[in-house]
């Protein structure tokens, strides 16, 4: 079998947006894990040179204007940037009309920073309200990553599926917005960040490096196509022997024939050329 498969680093730099939008601290103990996420991205930036590979960066309004030069580094190093909220909010928590203010609050914060406009999304927490596609569309994004429909391979994102627990499932339209799936068993935080009374675990490196490998050979040997997206936050990847993991990790794929490294808008550009949105495959008469 041929091997068509790509592999996308994609690093989420919430720093101190993190535990003051999604877990309300006021700690300084608490802020200052956040804080260490521009010595983890300093660490990523060098190891991705390294090994001259791209990666995509998700990065908050808040944490751009926080760490300028850091969110410089990552532009100036030719890596991806996507939107990823202001203070790390879950749009499911706000109004629709704060939601359009975070939306714009971080275009802005990209914009004064980097000067560039993103064309990838990935919502914190990866929830989305009913609105969120609304205003990708209006911003002119091309893809999101946030959904869980698939593992390795892209699908179309939908408006106006209808459920109900007494009700039958009701597909709704597919539209020109490229999701690119995401996965818990493949994003850092829950393995190793303890936060009392939500995330008790802090594991090893190995365990994650076991996930990541097994996950990524079932890809490669059984599907031979596709793309392997992990999640992962400087602030926590960042840590010495965790970068180790990270890099072993690069140099384990980079010995399989057929893979390669991309950014995630041009893996989105890829897999749109030539199709039409339409609904899962399982899902259609």
């Amino acid at each position: 079998m041929t091997k068509d498969v790509s592999v996308a680093l994609t690093f989420d730099f919430d720093a101190m947006s993190l535990w003051i939008g999604t877990f309300g601290q006021n700690s300084p103990s608490a802020l200052s894990r956040g804080e260490f996420g521009a010595k983890g991205v300093r660490r990523i930036l060098a190891a991705l040179e390294n090994a001259r590979v791209p990666a995509t960066f998700y990065i908050p309004g808040h944490t751009a204007y926080a760490f300028p030069k850091v969110t410089q580094a990552v532009a100036e190093a030719g890596h991806e940037i996507g939107h990823h909220g202001w203070v790390h909010e879950n749009p499911v928590s706000v109004s629709a009309e704060r939601e359009r203010e975070i939306m714009a609050l971080g275009l802005q914060a990209l914009n004064d920073i980097v000067g560039l406009k993103p064309t990838g999304y990935r919502s914190p927490a990866w929830d989305n309200s009913a609105q969120t596609l609304e205003l990708l569309f209006e911003n002119g994004f091309e893809y999101e990553s946030s959904m869980m429909g698939n593992d390795f391979q892209p699908y179309w994102c939908r408006v106006g599926d209808e459920w109900s627990a007494d009700g039958k499932w009701s597909w709704g339209k597919p539209v020109d917005m490229v999701e690119i799936p995401v996965a818990w068993h493949l994003d850092d935080f829950p393995f190793f960040e303890y936060v009392a009374g939500v995330n008790q675990s802090v594991l090893t490196p190995r365990q994650f490096l076991e996930m990541l490998k097994d996950e990524f050979d079932y890809l490669y040997e059984r599907e031979g196509e596709g793309i392997f997206v992990p999640t992962m936050h400087p602030q926590v990847i960042g840590r010495g022997h965790r970068m180790l993991i990270l890099e072993e990790f690069i140099d384990y794929v980079k010995t399989k024939p057929g893979v390669s490294f991309t950014t995630m808008t041009d893996y989105a550009r890829k897999w749109r050329h030539g199709k039409t949105p339409c609904l899962p495959e399982d899902a259609r008469a």
